[in-house]
């Protein structure tokens, strides 16, 4: 048996838990395929066990499945879909969100490291062995809890260790770094995601960023693969439709309370990232239903009504 099935047997016994007694440490598994679904991903590291998954970053489609591990560094905005898992072979992964403080002691403790230009806030690698030896590691502590509280710190230090000494440790390290390039770029996603609601102010969130207007737009869309009026967008819809599935708001009320100056563009734009009009996705939602029907995924920037699309040139900076 290879490490990957090892990893297999532990995980299905934890599958869909939510209280394990590792933090941050999960287990996922689906016996079905899934519609291209938005989610905002935290900052987190997975491996898939079984099956096969797609991500969609700004106008990028990555597939990947078994024994293939992604990074995620930042709060990327992206759209997630579920391609092959059955009742017979559901689809597994296991995951673990990032601890900037652990990461940064780690590097402490090892020999320094310069920091790397920024590319993108995401990678995708296939798993080394030693890797996969260190995610059985860990996830072995869930049969034997009794040994948690000694053994979880060490464990992840070794797992975020293979992680750093692979091909994304310069990513890794970038979280890790107060004052590194990609944390400035995050610090501008949270001012985003505060001020949602508000017209997007380019020259506040660069400055949030410590950049030029321009230095920033293009950095923050190499680090999200969209842009941060995109990134924007993404935020607004997500709260309208939590908003939609809990109260009892109007769409025309809702899309106003997140930012959106017209009914007509809030519903559009919902549509479009949902699948159906505010009132109908809401309704499903709340019954447990899915989409009638699959959309096809059109990546932003070759369609210019939907809501990841950009509404206006990059800003350029003014003296």
């Amino acid at each position: 048996m290879n490490e990957l099935e090892k990893i297999r047997a532990m995980a299905m016994r934890h599958a869909g838990q939510t209280n394990l007694l590792i933090p941050r440490l999960l287990s996922y598994s689906l016996d079905h395929p899934t519609e291209v679904d938005p989610m905002i991903y935290d900052p987190a590291v997975s491996l898939v066990i079984q099956g096969t998954q797609r991500m969609f970053i700004g106008g990028k489609m990555f597939e990947y499945g078994p024994g293939q591990s992604m990074v995620v560094a930042a709060e990327i905005a992206a759209l997630g879909q579920i391609c092959e898992a059955s009742q017979d072979k559901p689809f597994l992964a296991v995951g673990l969100f990032l601890d900037p403080a652990l990461l940064s002691n780690l590097i402490l403790e090892m020999a320094a490291l310069p920091e790397l230009p920024i590319g993108s806030g995401y990678g995708l690698s296939t798993a080394s062995e030693s890797l996969l030896l260190a995610w059985r590691r860990l996830f072995e502590l869930l049969d034997r809890p009794a040994e948690i509280p000694v053994m979880a710190q060490s464990l992840e230090h070794e797992l975020m260790f293979r992680l750093l000494m692979g091909p994304h440790g310069g990513l890794l390290r970038q979280i890790a770094g107060a004052d590194s390039r990609l944390m400035y770029i995050r610090k501008a996603m949270a001012w985003i995601r505060g001020h949602y609601t508000e017209r997007l102010n380019f020259k506040a969130v660069a400055a949030v960023a410590g950049m030029s207007v321009s230095v920033f737009y293009d950095r923050f869309k190499a680090v999200a693969g969209v842009s941060p009026l995109q990134y924007q967008k993404y935020i607004r819809l997500h709260e309208a439709r939590r908003r939609m599935i809990a109260g009892q708001e109007s769409a025309a009320e809702v899309g106003f309370a997140v930012g959106y100056e017209s009914a007509s563009q809030f519903s559009r734009e919902y549509r479009r990232l949902f699948g159906a009009p505010p009132a109908r996705d809401a309704e499903r939602a709340k019954v447990g239903l899915t989409r009638v029907a699959p959309r096809q995924w059109v990546p932003p920037g070759r369609d210019i009504a939907g809501p990841m699309a950009d509404d206006a040139p990059a800003p350029q900076d003014r003296t």
